[in-house]
């Protein structure tokens, strides 16, 4: 059954199943001011804006 699913989901929209791949979920680690502790900031980016995304403070 698992297998049929996989297809009906993978046939329903190619196009977005393609356009999916072009997107990344970026995790940073931050540090606190106040506490000097770290927290992670983490976002879904397109994979042309990474390098943005991580040089930003």
């Amino acid at each position: 059954m698992a297998k049929a699913a996989k297809t009906a989901i993978k046939s329903k929209d190619q196009k977005a199943a393609s356009d999916a791949k072009n997107w990344t979920k970026v995790i940073k680690a931050v540090r606190s001011p106040k506490t000097g502790a770290y927290t992670f900031k983490e976002q879904i980016v397109h994979k042309d804006k990474i390098k943005d995304f991580l040089a930003a403070k």
